[in-house]
C-alpha cells in the first residue's frame, strides 16, 4: 500500500473506500471485507447515514485501530460553532471510535440545524468567510481536545482553503474533491503542494451510480473513453484499475467505493499500478474541467449559492 505523509508526518493510506450511497446490509460487510483483505483507509460521513454498521465492522475487525486511517464528515447542519463538537461525539459514538483520523467540513454550504437535506431555499444560510471561521476554529478545538488528529476541508476552492490558512491555527491536512481525468484539479494540486495539503479525490470513476437528479444528459463517460481502454489494455487491467492508479500516480488519495468483493479486491490492486510518463501525458490532455457532481442541488430557487460563488471559478 502507499501512503502520503501529512504535514504532521502522519501516514494516510493512499486509497480507501468510499461508503457514499453504499447501502445498509451491505456496507458492513464491504467494510469488513475491505479490512481482511488490506485496505486501512475508510471514508465516511454523517450524512451517509451507515455509519452505525461501519462502526460495527471496525468494532469487529483484527486490524489494530494504530493501523486504521478513518475519516468522516462534518455535515451542513451543524456548522454552528455550538453544533460541530456534538456531531463529531456522534459520528464517534455511530463508528464505535475514541477519535478520528480526519474530520472534514463536508461542504462550504451552511443549511438550517434541525434540516438534512434543504427542501427550499429558506433552509439554505448564506455562506461568510466569518462563518467558516468559526466553524474552523470549533474544530481546532476538538483536535486539541484529542477527539480528532487532523481536520480539513471538503468541495473548498483554494480561496476558501486559503482563507483557514491565513486566519486559523491548524492547518488543513487534506482537502477532499472530485477529481478524475475530465476534472484533474492541477490548482487544487498546486495549492495544496505549496501549502503541505494532501489531495484527496472523490468520484475517481465518474460516479455514475449517483442520485439520478444528479446525472446529466449526455454527459460524457470515463469508462468509455478510448485513451483509458487502451492504456488498461497495455497493462492488462481494469479501466477502474487505470484511473485509481492514474490518481497514485500524481501522488495524491483516493477513495473509490464498492460494495462487490471481486471490485474491492481490483482497486485494491491499483495501489501498486504506476502508470509511465507517455501515459499520464495522454491522459493529461482528456482535462476538461468537467465536474460530474457540480452542487446544482444547492441552487435552487432563491438560493444564494451559486456556481461562482462555490467554485470560485476553480
Amino acid at each position: 500500500m502507499k501512503y502520503l505523509t501529512l504535514h504532521t508526518d502522519s501516514k494516510m493510506p493512499a486509497l480507501g473506500l468510499g461508503t457514499w450511497q453504499a447501502a445498509k446490509g451491505e456496507v458492513g460487510q464491504a467494510v469488513s471485507k475491505a479490512l481482511s483483505i488490506g485496505y486501512r483507509h475508510i471514508d465516511c460521513a454523517h450524512v451517509y447515514g451507515n455509519e452505525t454498521e461501519i462502526g460495527e465492522a471496525l468494532t469487529s475487525t483484527r486490524v489494530p485501530r494504530q493501523e486504521l486511517w478513518v475519516t468522516s464528515k462534518l455535515w451542513n447542519n451543524s456548522q454552528r460553532p455550538q453544533d460541530v463538537r456534538a456531531a463529531l461525539v456522534n459520528s464517534l459514538k455511530r463508528l464505535c471510535l475514541d477519535y478520528l483520523d480526519l474530520y472534514l467540513i463536508h461542504w462550504p454550504v451552511q443549511i438550517s440545524h434541525m434540516v438534512m437535506s434543504p427542501q427550499s431555499a429558506t433552509d439554505l444560510i448564506p455562506w461568510t468567510t466569518e462563518h467558516a471561521l468559526e466553524t474552523w476554529g470549533a474544530l481546532e478545538e476538538c483536535v486539541k481536545e484529542g477527539l480528532v488528529r487532523h481536520i480539513g476541508t471538503s468541495n473548498f476552492s483554494t480561496k476558501k482553503i486559503q482563507i483557514l490558512l491565513d486566519n486559523g491555527t491548524i492547518r488543513p491536512a487534506v482537502s477532499q474533491v472530485e477529481m478524475h481525468p475530465y476534472l484533474q484539479q492541477n490548482r487544487m494540486r498546486k495549492f495544496c503542494a505549496d501549502n503541505g495539503i494532501i489531495v484527496t479525490g472523490f468520484a475517481p470513476l465518474g460516479s455514475k451510480h449517483r442520485p439520478a437528479h444528479q446525472i446529466k444528459e449526455g454527459e460524457p463517460s470515463l469508462l468509455d473513453h478510448p485513451d483509458i481502454i487502451a492504456i488498461a489494455e497495455k497493462y492488462e487491467t481494469t479501466l477502474a484499475t487505470i484511473l485509481l492508479g492514474w490518481a497514485m500516480t500524481r501522488n495524491t488519495s483516493v477513495i473509490p467505493k464498492s460494495t462487490n468483493p471481486m471490485r474491492l479486491q481490483q482497486n485494491l490492486a491499483a495501489a501498486d499500478i504506476v502508470l509511465d510518463e507517455k501515459d499520464m501525458t495522454v491522459i493529461k490532455g482528456l482535462d476538461a474541467g468537467y465536474r460530474f457532481l457540480d452542487g446544482s442541488h444547492w441552487m435552487m430557487e432563491g438560493s444564494s449559492y451559486t456556481s461562482k460563488n462555490l467554485w470560485d471559478g476553480e
